[in-house]
């Protein structure tokens, strides 16, 4: 007995020596692998160029895939304020629960004399002079985030389109921003539009304790499309050309501050390895492909253009069926083999496991709170110049209506957020139920689903031309007269819209459960 005592402990000693020399092997390896990214698996950002659409808009987009973002949404007036006025900037601006609500206060820089109107999304995405942005969170390596400052993403967005007029002044006024007050979020990508250039821009924390941000913006070619999702792009940058390639002050210091790049080194300064990790993106490879499919490029890469040039100039209803895209028709359709009225790219872990379905993450995404693709034209009046095509919810399922700049409201469904919990007078879950919905037949009842979106949307655009004409009528005879105008089409368009997926989900549930 007391030997097989003797044995035991003498095993459970070797035992717990083995662990510990192993869970130290474990850490020391982990220590000396290099920084790691923030990882993202959010929204996704396409950007075109105004030779690159059919009409010679400019366009950018912002799948906020997110479930958690606000669901409300409204139209933040222009406004002049005194001298020596402060603003407050807020935190958690994006998940609150209306506009009654806009977040905590945690600090104040001072007032622009004036500030310019915008559609106030959870990421504002519009604003009167017809400046546009998307938005992918994109994460940069990890000791690059600071706390030091007030101003996180979303705020940015706001105080951007408050203060700019255009892509250029933008990325201006972003600058003395971050700079001034501090840049506290991860690594972001903001696609810019205006109605005659657009611009990619990424921005990053400039490390723990400090304060100011850095950043880099290329220009987008007119001809061409670009996408951001949730991955640092840009690569090499030629200051040489302020046409084409801005950056902050910072840009190649920083990096070599904090050991990320030695510019007495081999490598060349490459703004998407200096400060992030790149690995291979599927979304971005197939962006891009159905843009230039004669590229023929290989989807195992790890760096792919920033962008491309079309090889077929877009409409909006071309970008929309990019965010409607999972991989349809190559090998990494998940449903390309599958027979099953229940399959879908979005059933959760369990149900793809009943079905041997696998998954991979598409550019349209289930979680997608809000979707908004931009058109900028410098050929139109702003008002009428600068539409948001937004839909709630997964886009595939779900219709796009314009809102133009020039409006002062939005629906009242769209001002009542959904988060809390189920809502009847809440227009994103009009469109939510019936997404979700959707999943206990999709294979049938997205062929009526399908059926009604695509009728909303071809209606509105199939009116946008003639619409356009009488507001611009309107607007040269009278500014006001056309505000209402616009703003009153925006509402009704977006009311019947709602109503109409209200009265769907009825019918789905008659014609699917009443037998």
């Amino acid at each position: 007995m007391k030997r097989f005592k003797s044995t035991q402990i003498n095993f459970w000693s070797w035992f717990i020596a083995l662990t510990f020399l192993l869970v130290i092997s474990h850490l020391s390896v982990v220590m000396a692998q290099p920084s790691r990214d923030i990882d993202t698996d959010g929204c996704t950002s396409v950007i075109v160029g105004r030779l690159a659409s059919v009409d010679g808009a400019t366009m950018t987009s912002h799948s906020c895939d997110s479930g958690t973002d606000r669901t409300w949404i409204n139209v933040v007036p222009h406004q002049k304020h005194s001298p020596g006025s402060m603003a407050k900037i807020y935190s958690r601006s994006k998940r609150t629960y209306g506009p009654e609500d806009p977040g905590t206060v945690i600090g104040e820089i001072p007032q622009a004399s004036e500030t310019y109107a915008y559609i106030n999304t959870a990421y504002a995405c519009m604003n009167e002079y017809q400046l546009a942005i998307g938005e992918t969170t994109c994460g940069g390596k990890r000791e690059l985030r600071s706390n030091e400052g007030i101003i996180d993403c979303p705020e940015l967005y706001r105080l951007v389109l408050e203060r700019a007029k255009t892509a250029r002044g933008a990325i201006k006024v972003a600058d003395e921003l971050t700079k001034e007050y501090g840049y506290i979020d991860t690594g972001e990508c903001f696609t810019f539009a205006d109605p005659k250039e657009t611009w990619h821009f990424e921005i990053l924390g400039p490390g723990k304790g400090k304060k100011g941000a850095v950043w880099a913006a290329v220009r987008i070619p007119d001809d061409h499309v670009g996408v951001s999702a949730n991955a640092h792009r840009i690569q090499e940058i030629d200051l040489s050309k302020p046409d084409y390639y801005l950056a902050s002050d910072n840009v190649f210091s920083l990096a070599e501050e904090l050991g990320l790049w030695d510019p007495d080194g081999q490598e060349p300064f490459v703004f998407c390895h200096v400060y992030a990790n790149r690995r291979g993106n599927l979304r971005e490879w197939r962006a891009l492909s159905l843009v230039a499919p004669s590229l023929k490029l290989d989807p195992k890469a790890i760096d792919y253009p920033l962008s491309v040039k079309a090889e077929r100039k877009l409409s909006v209803k071309d970008v929309l069926a990019i965010f409607r895209d999972n991989y349809q028709g190559t090998e990494f359709d998940v449903l390309k083999d599958v027979d099953s009225p229940f399959a879908s790219y979005f059933l959760d872990s369990d149900m793809r496991q009943l079905l041997n379905i696998g998954r991979q993450r598409a550019i349209c995404c289930e979680r997608a709170t809000y979707l908004t693709v931009t058109q900028s034209r410098d050929w139109l009046c702003d008002p009428v110049g600068g539409v948001v095509w937004l839909g709630y919810d997964n886009p595939i399922t779900t219709p796009h209506t314009p809102f133009y700049c020039g409006i002062t409201r939005m629906p009242d469904s769209y001002m009542v957020d959904g988060r809390r919990g189920y809502q009847d007078h809440c227009a994103w879950w009009a469109y939510r139920r019936v997404s979700k919905f959707a999943l206990f037949r999709w294979q049938d009842m997205t062929k009526d689903i399908n059926k009604t979106w695509q009728e909303i949307e071809d209606s509105a655009f199939a009116r946008q031309k003639e619409f356009e004409a009488k507001a611009v009528q309107f607007y040269n005879q009278n500014p006001q007269k056309c505000t209402e105008f616009l703003t009153q089409y925006s509402v009704d368009t977006a009311h019947q819209a709602v109503e109409a997926y209200k009265k769907l989900y009825e019918e789905l549930v008659f014609k699917y459960y009443s037998r």
